[in-house]
């Protein structure tokens, strides 16, 4: 009897061996980057995670054609962490594209295919394709800069793509920098008609917190430009907690984060009209589940949460409420984003979809 019961020990012990294995889940397989310029590199990012119970390796990373370049997390990426696959994509002819990237790791025994999609234009004074936001005479390519994901020690970059469609010289600058953020503009004096770029560079050790940090930077578009709401971009930082310090217990026993959704659907609304709509925040975990910080990033949204400790089998209520008449003046994508003490799911974003009907 007692060889028998080493036996199922045994067997049971090389089952669950050949069962555990990493697993690769993307945020998004598939990116339209749009319409790009003729000989500007672009560069795509594909985040991923391993949802898996082993460490998972990328072996190797294999692009479609010689206009790409490719680079991933080299270092094995443990259960629950995040990763990411880089391509450059530097395009040879104009018209419209479809390349694919080739994915080798040890989650899958064929490689995994990530695809780019857009279209590529050879003119460069055409810039309402690859600028479509217009500060006067001055376009970019973003009215936005997002620093998501990033740790305490990172120094992460954020590029925009400047142009100018004036008959004048211009100095691309941003104005009312906060003190962790710089910015640096190549070239430094753009000519009539001629594009650049801003990199602004986040030194995390300097932020003021955790969790969500947002603020507000200007675009000058002139010589002795002043800030105003016409020329404002919003910045908006994401610090994860650090959970590195937590006791065995609290790493065998978790919260684990359920939401009901991730996408409102707010379509339609009347130009003066309050719709809400509700969330529910489930905790599967064995340990408390804390909402650490709730934000949202526009004054067209409004939300609310009936409790920021849930715990283990509870649920609690967010009620996200959008005022469409406040749309209108909103820069930036509609979001709720919510910091948790969940090891796999320490930011949480809920996208809004909302338009007017006129």
């Amino acid at each position: 009897m007692k060889r028998l019961f080493s036996l199922i020990c045994i067997f049971c012990t090389v089952a669950m061996m050949v069962n555990a294995q990493p697993q690769i889940s993307f945020d998004a397989k598939s990116q339209d980057i749009g319409y790009i310029l003729w000989r500007n590199p672009v560069v795509v990012k594909y985040s991923f995670t391993n949802t898996g119970d082993k460490p998972l390796v990328i072996s190797n990373v294999t692009v479609s054609c010689g206009c790409m370049q490719a680079d991933w997390t080299k270092e094995p990426v443990a259960v629950g962490e995040k990763g990411e696959i880089t391509a450059i994509f530097d395009a040879e002819a104009i018209g419209k594209f479809y390349k694919e990237v080739g994915v080798y790791c040890n989650a899958s025994n064929i490689p995994l295919y990530l695809d780019l999609t857009g279209e590529v234009t050879a003119d460069p004074k055409d810039y309402a394709y690859t600028h479509k936001y217009s500060y006067d005479a001055v376009r970019t390519n973003e009215d936005e800069i997002v620093f998501d994901d990033v740790n305490k020690g990172d120094k992460p970059q954020f590029e925009i793509l400047v142009a100018n469609t004036s008959n004048k010289a211009y100095n691309p600058v941003l104005m009312h920098l906060p003190p962790y953020l710089s910015a640096k503009a190549e070239p430094e004096v753009l000519g009539s008609q001629k594009n650049g770029k801003i990199t602004v560079t986040l030194d995390t050790e300097k932020l003021p917190k955790l969790g969500i940090t947002r603020t507000t930077v200007f675009l000058s578009r002139f010589m002795g430009d002043k800030v105003s709401s016409e020329n404002e971009i919003p910045v908006s930082v994401v610090l994860l907690p650090d959970l590195s310090g937590q006791t065995d217990f609290q790493k065998n026993n978790p919260p684990v984060a359920e939401i009901s959704t991730k996408v409102l659907d707010f379509s339609g609304l009347k130009s003066k009209q309050k719709k809400s709509q509700t969330i529910v925040v489930t905790n599967k975990g064995n340990t408390n589940l804390e909402i650490l910080d709730l934000q949202v990033f526009t004054m067209a949204l409004n939300v609310k949460l009936n409790k920021h400790i849930i715990k283990p089998g509870e649920s609690a209520k967010m009620k996200v409420t959008v005022l469409a008449s406040n749309l209108s003046r909103s820069k930036g994508k509609p979001r709720v984003l919510m910091i948790t003490n969940d090891p796999k799911n320490p930011k949480i974003t809920i996208k809004i979809n909302a338009d007017v009907v006129k």
